[in-house]
């Protein structure tokens, strides 16, 4: 029993889905949820996540099989494909049902979250608009969070599209480590497209385009912390470039362009959640 929860736990993609439920709580707490209201806002997020993480291992056991990746609990056989399954259907009809412990335009937009995230499971995943679930999904995210707060106005725009720049971002940088592995296997999603080095162009800009919204968006003028963030935004992933070309040089593996849009995505992440005090 306890080799089948650490599998499902392994199989949810537990580091994203539990970065992305924090970050969506500590914005609940931004905008003023009460205590209850941020449970259930982290509560209809978790499940979400654990939805779309094994709906993910579950499509991809086969491909994950062929490349090897004994990290992968279903195609290691840590884990069966039927409970994996089982569970992403549990935690999808989940998700909408606790959401309407907030209100239901709440419930309506995480729905929304979490049915683009699916389609990128299958069958966006390999196709030229695989980049569409990932910009809907987390631009979803904030409106959810503001609109599960009775009586809270609509969501600001600028939010919305700094998280949808945000969420772009992150799927390409996400793919940089994986793009030999997925050649392998047939996956030709947008990045793979672009290759390696519009990959690294395309998260850059996003992310940087994200930075600039979180800063500029929000009402009075930009704080010096602000404007710092939008120049780190700006030169961070220059200086991961430069040192993933060198990498190759070396015949290493070039992660330094990965880490550079990671730490972008973080100072996004921090403007994201302070921004929720002035919505």
């Amino acid at each position: 029993m306890s080799s089948t929860v650490l599998g499902l736990v392994r199989a949810s993609h537990p580091e994203p889905a539990a970065a992305v439920t924090v970050v969506t709580g500590l914005l609940a707490v931004g905008v003023g949820h009460p205590p209850a209201g941020v449970a259930a806002v982290v509560g209809s997020v978790l499940a979400s996540q654990l939805a779309v993480g094994w709906t993910n291992d579950a499509l991809d056991a086969e491909r994950d099989a062929t490349v090897g990746r004994t990290d992968k609990p279903v195609a290691a056989g840590a884990v069966s494909l039927r409970t994996v399954a089982v569970g992403a259907a549990v935690a999808a009809l989940a998700t909408p049902a606790l959401a309407l412990t907030t209100t239901p335009a709440a419930a309506l937009c995480i729905t929304v979250a979490l049915v683009s995230a699916l389609l990128y499971d299958w069958p966006l995943k390999s196709t030229p608009a695989s980049v569409l679930p990932y910009a809907v999904s987390f631009g979803a995210l904030p409106a959810f969070v503001v609109l599960a707060l009775p009586g809270a106005p609509a969501p600001p725009a600028w939010l919305v599209a700094a998280a949808a720049c945000l969420g772009a971002g992150a799927h390409f940088a996400n793919v940089l480590p994986d793009l030999a592995d997925d050649a392998r296997t047939g996956v030709r999603g947008l990045p793979h497209r672009l290759g390696p080095a519009g990959s690294r162009v395309a998260a850059a800009g996003l992310l940087l385009a994200a930075t600039v919204t979180l800063v500029l968006g929000p009402p009075g003028p930009p704080s010096w912390a602000g404007l710092s963030a939008v120049a780190a935004a700006a030169v961070v992933p220059a200086l991961g470039w430069y040192g993933g070309r060198a990498a190759v040089r070396a015949g290493r593996r070039p992660v330094a362009a990965f880490r550079a849009v990671m730490v972008v995505a973080l100072i996004d992440v921090v403007l994201l959640v302070a921004s929720g005090r002035v919505v």
